[in-house]
This record gives C-alpha cells, structure tokens and sequence, in this order.
C-alpha cells in the first residue's frame, strides 16, 4: 500500500477507541453494563460541543472585524455556520433517546462510583453559554456556578466572560444598519417620524389588556438610554424590529435569517435542557445529581433563566400588520431591493 493518508490513523482511532475506562471494572468494583454507554454518550456531546465552539468561535471573528455588509458572503456565512449548530443541537437532543434506553436500576449500578463528578463539571458547555452572551449575574445557582471546577477550568470562563460574547457582536453589527442614519434614503421622513407614525399604528392595534406595551415599546425603542441588565440597545432593537417588519424586501432577508437562527439557537438550548431535565426526573427522581446539585431543580431553574437571545424573541411584541405598515420612501425601497 501507497504512503500517504490512512483512515483510522487520520481519526487517531486507536486513542479514542481506547477511551473509555469504566469505573465499574475497576478492581474490586463489579461490572456495570450501561456504562460504557453512559461513557459514549458524554464523550460525543463534548465532541460536539467542540464542533458548535469551533463555528461560533468562527462567527464571532467574522463580527470582530468591524464592518460586515448585509449584502456580502460575510452575513451569508455567519447565517450558514449558525444554522449548522442549530442543526447539530437538534442531533444532540436526540441522543437523549438513546441515553433514556437506560433505566434507573441500570443508573445505580454504576451512579456512586461517578461522585462527584458531574455535568455540570462540562468546561466547554459553559464556555458556550458564556461565548454567546449568558451573564454570571443571569446564572441560575451562580453562587456555585465554578465552584466545583479545577482552578484552572474556572479560569477558563472567567477569561471568557471578559471577551465580548456573540449577543454584543450582534448588537453593534444592527446598530451598524448602514441607511438608518443616511437623510438620502427618507425623503421627507426621517427616522423620528416613522418611529413616530410606527408608534402611533402601534398604539392603535393594542387591546384594552396590553396598553402597558407600549410604555415597553417607548422604553426598550424610542429612548437612547440603555439598562445594564439589557443586551441590546434601543438602537440595536429599532433596526431589528426594522428587519423583522419589512423582511420581504431582498436586502433584509438574509439580516432575517440571521436574527430567526439566534433565536432557533436558543430554542434548541432550550429544548436539550427540558429533555435533560425530564430525564434526570425520569431516572433519579428527586435525588441530588452526583455533583451535589439539587438535581432537577436546578436543571429546572436554569431551563427558566438561561434564555441568551430572548430581546430578539421580545420583539415580536411590537409588531403590527403587514397591511398598516408604514410607507417607505421610493429610494428607501430601492436600497432594500438591491438596486442602490
């Protein structure tokens, strides 16, 4: 055979083969069967967590560089790279399934022998969380959040939340939006007066019952002051609600996209968190998780809290109907066709 390249040296098998030492085949220990599955099932979500970091890594240098065109293979790529780790966080919470095909009884065979390590001991899942924007102040049971992390893990996330995570990326690349601050597209409307008009079609849609939206709406849009609790600025929201109401236009279509996959990245999040959750109850009911946590409770609790991209979702409170939207200039509407 030719030199060159061969498979299982190329996927370093023979080291990731050998990778999994049960503890229940440790001297003295007796042999617990759904281990090694237990083990295989950990294993591949870092292997995968090491994927989703390695995309949204990519992402975050794409923003970092300062200007990105709406109409570039900069956003085209940002948006395909996402939707590949929303695609891969539906795959992980399918492997819940085959996790579940162990029962409790199978669990116990082998579950005090893990103390106390845990998985909320995993580095790269809470280098993700901090990557994408979740605060430590946001944490559910912040106070024991690193606690049980080898200090040099620990100081894995603390040099993490000093970087500036995805949402912020985010924020300055729609505070960015190139045609908001430009009078030449407006034509005798700037954009107080749409706000204006928009806030007023805006009112006029509201039930009796959600008349305190729209102190949200003034609040979160139409102020140029910030809360240190938000992600966005009421810049960044404008324009998002921008793009979301007017994303028929082509130029908007791909800003769209990229706002729905945040908001899909969350959902899958979200989703891999209930089916942990209710596994966990499934399996060990009301015992503490191996790790000292309270088990489902936190799960529950950060299931709750641990929501990165919810402004965006927010959002949608502020929408009125397609038919009473606001006229656009006739050069606006050029720039949003492409033909600018």
């Amino acid at each position: 055979m030719k030199d060159g390249v061969y498979y299982s040296d190329y996927l370093q098998l023979d080291k990731i083969l050998k990778a999994q030492m049960l503890e229940s085949d440790k001297s003295g220990k007796v042999h617990a069967h759904d281990e090694m599955l237990f083990i295989i099932i950990h294993q591949s979500y870092e292997l995968w967590f090491k994927q989703v970091l390695y995309e949204v890594g990519s992402v975050m240098d794409i923003f970092a560089k300062g200007k990105i065109s709406d109409n570039s293979p900069d956003l085209y790529t940002v948006h395909h790279r996402l939707k590949r780790v929303v695609t891969i966080l539906h795959m992980l919470v399918g492997k819940i399934d085959i996790l579940e095909t162990m029962t409790p009884l199978d669990f116990l065979d082998f579950r005090d022998m893990l103390r106390p390590a845990s998985g909320f001991q995993s580095i790269q899942f809470k280098l993700l969380e901090a990557l994408l924007g979740l605060k430590m102040e946001s944490r559910h049971g912040k106070e024991y959040y690193i606690s049980q992390l080898r200090p040099e893990d620990a100081q894995v996330i603390h040099d993490a939340e000093k970087t500036k995570p995805l949402i912020a990326l985010v924020n300055e690349w729609l505070e960015r939006m190139p045609f908001f601050d430009d009078a030449k597209y407006w034509q005798g409307m700037d954009t107080n007066s749409f706000w204006d008009k928009y806030k007023e079609v805006y009112s006029a849609s509201l039930a009796d019952g959600e008349k305190n939206n729209l102190l949200v709406f003034e609040e979160q849009l139409l102020s140029n002051v910030s809360k240190p609790e938000w992600s966005l600025s009421p810049k960044a929201r404008r324009a998002a609600l921008f793009i979301m109401l007017y994303r028929d236009y082509p130029l908007l279509q791909l800003p769209f996209g990229m706002l729905n996959v945040l908001l899909e990245i969350d959902e899958g999040i979200s989703i891999w968190r209930y089916r942990h959750m209710s596994m966990v109850h499934r399996i060990i009911g009301m015992r503490t998780g191996t790790g000292g946590s309270t088990g489902k409770d936190y799960l529950s609790g950060a299931l709750a809290k641990h929501h990165i991209f919810s402004e965006f979702a927010a959002l949608t409170s502020f929408l009125i109907e397609r038919n009473k939207l606001p006229q656009l200039s006739p050069s606006l509407k050029e720039k949003l066709g492409y033909n600018s």
